[in-house]
């Protein structure tokens, strides 16, 4: 078998996956997308005919779902919503786990395996468990309320459940793995002849940090805050359990558009155009690092 023949078959069984469990599922939303809401089983119109009448069907697909969502400021407040509070659960991930994973790669190797798992462990548990959890811990009169008002630092309970506060805690918490990880696996990478050379020269503690350990950390934080903020941003669990009403994010319009109003041409364009806004960014800087790398 020739090279050419391997590699093509090595690219296979990839190729096929995404085909089956993204391109396929994507084509079936962005149909339904296009439909209309109808008291039906499912609910949209018009189901298809088959390749007979393939024109018909095309020419009864229209864009109002899309035009619902440019008229009706609620999706947009949504979305902006969970824009803000995605990136503010990354960037306070990234505060919390860069540390973290950097204190991993100075620890003894003996360690390094244990306070891994450490970051690990909470995976398992349910997800949906440890949501809860949190809900026990916030509520008013919880836990956390009980322990800082036992030590004296606060003097009636905080009433953190229901805000956008309770809403980032759980986002930190629950993706806080998801930052460290990548970041560590770079950090343990890294050369530390680089640093030693540095502070031969005279690079003060700082100065080796931010020009050489950070750079050479980008890659991981790059990986780990696209796997915070794009599950973040669609984020339906935490916000509808920790949240209160005000904190309307568009992954709870998503549900509430599928199950309570069943209007799935408009939940699927919700879901097509989080897609977009998620995928076309980071094709486009994909395009640029690739860029960039071929100018060198």
């Amino acid at each position: 078998m020739k090279g050419d023949q391997r590699a093509w078959l090595a690219a296979l069984a990839p190729i096929l996956w995404l085909g089956a469990f993204f391109v396929l599922p994507f084509l079936m939303v962005l149909r339904i997308s296009l439909s209309d809401a109808a008291r039906a089983v499912p609910p949209y119109a018009p189901h298809w005919p088959g390749f007979g009448q393939i024109g018909e069907f095309l020419a009864q697909l229209d864009f109002e779902a899309f035009g619902t969502l440019w008229e009706d400021s609620l999706y947009l407040d949504a979305f902006l919503t969970a824009l803000r509070i995605a990136g503010m659960a990354t960037l306070i991930a990234l505060l919390i786990g860069f540390p973290l994973a950097y204190a991993i790669t100075r620890a003894p190797k003996r360690w390094q395996n244990l306070l891994v798992l450490l970051i690990i462990l909470p995976f398992w548990t349910s997800f949906l468990i440890r949501v809860y959890a949190w809900m026990a811990i916030l509520r008013p009169e919880g836990v956390l309320d009980r322990v800082l008002m036992g030590i004296g630092l606060t003097g009636e309970p905080l009433r953190l459940l229901n805000t956008e506060t309770a809403v980032l805690i759980g986002m930190v918490y629950s993706y806080l793995p998801f930052m460290v990880l990548p970041i560590y696996a770079v950090l343990e990478k890294m050369d530390r002849s680089l640093i030693e050379a540095a502070a031969d020269l005279g690079a003060k503690p700082l100065t080796r940090f931010f020009t050489i350990t950070v750079p050479l950390a980008k890659p991981g934080i790059l990986a780990g805050c696209f796997l915070v903020f794009v599950p973040g941003i669609g984020e339906f669990v935490i916000p509808d359990l920790l949240g209160g009403s005000e904190t309307l994010m568009i992954g709870r319009v998503l549900w509430t558009e599928f199950f309570s109003n069943r209007d799935w041409p408009l939940a699927s364009a919700v879901a097509v155009s989080l897609l977009a806004f998620i995928i076309l960014p980071m094709m486009m800087l994909r395009s640029i690092t690739q860029r960039k790398e071929t100018s060198r």
